[in-house]
């Protein structure tokens, strides 16, 4: 069977005890596994900060456009 691709990439993090067993008990309220609870800690924390890439919806295509002066107004 053919392995599927992914832009999801593994890494290892260290974390004390009562840090982790906090984010098991919050991931269990929420009906999550530890690993989805953390992608949800990260991905709000990154929205919030406003630090995630915007989504280009289907069809939509990034160009940059100039203005009058000749700059850039992305």
């Amino acid at each position: 069977m053919a392995k599927k691709e992914s832009n999801t990439k593994s890494f290892i993090l260290r974390v004390d005890a009562d840090t982790m067993s906090a984010i098991e008990k919050w991931a269990a309220d929420e009906f999550r596994s530890t690993n989805g609870q953390l992608q949800w800690i990260i991905t709000e924390a990154l929205r919030k900060a406003r630090r995630l890439p915007k989504q280009q919806t289907k069809g939509e295509t990034t160009t940059k456009r100039n203005n009058t002066d000749g700059n850039n107004t992305d």
